[in-house]
């Protein structure tokens, strides 16, 4: 199974982030939008290639528009916009966590 269209998740809140996912074609693409991008960016990049991952998606882009997320808010915006993005989203993928 992979992406299927392109699915959102996440506000552009304060303490959350917005996460775009869409059909790749050249391996795992994040783009990064961050005001905390130089001290946090390289450990908001991997929690998401993390979930990624797991959920064995070899060809995907990831906008990010991070607002000041905690990690548990990162892997759960990332795992429903890829839920969403593949018509997948009935039940949470707990595995991914």
């Amino acid at each position: 199974m992979g992406i299927n269209k392109t699915a959102m998740d996440g506000t552009l809140e304060s303490s959350d982030i917005q996460i775009t996912v869409s059909k790749g074609t050249d391996g795992v693409q994040i783009s990064l939008e961050s005001d905390v991008k130089k001290r946090f960016g390289d450990d908001i990049i991997a929690t998401i290639k993390e979930v990624v991952k797991k959920f064995g998606l070899d060809n995907v882009n990831i906008k990010a528009v991070d607002q000041g997320a905690l990690d548990c808010v990162i892997r759960a915006r990332t795992i429903t916009a890829i839920q969403r993005a593949m018509d997948d989203s009935e039940q949470p993928a707990w595995e991914a966590l």
